[in-house]
């Protein structure tokens, strides 16, 4: 499993969240890291993020929905699972094999 290099998105994601210090930034990177991981037990592939927005798109919508206490969680949730679904069903996101 590849090490992935969380500072490439790590503005992006504070930007995201609202977040002007990195006062939080270990809270977050836990977020991106639990991300990433629940992202792959649904068998996304993710060895890199910096060239591919839709994986990067997920882990910020993840983000979004865990960081503290967000006043539209189930509709950020619902947009993060439906972006997983779509990582899963996608040519070329998973690892799974193709007939």
């Amino acid at each position: 499993m590849a090490t992935i290099d969380l500072s490439a998105i790590m503005a992006d994601v504070r930007t995201a969240l609202r977040v002007t210090t990195i006062a939080f930034d270990r809270e977050i990177e836990g977020l991106m890291l639990a991300a990433i991981e629940d992202l792959r037990v649904a068998g996304v592939v993710v060895e890199s993020i910096d060239d591919n927005p839709l994986v990067v798109r997920a882990i910020i919508t993840y983000c979004k929905a865990n960081f503290g206490q967000p006043d539209e969680y189930d509709r950020l949730k619902a947009s993060y699972d439906e972006q997983k679904a779509q990582l899963v069903t996608a040519t070329g996101h998973t690892v799974w094999e193709v007939g």
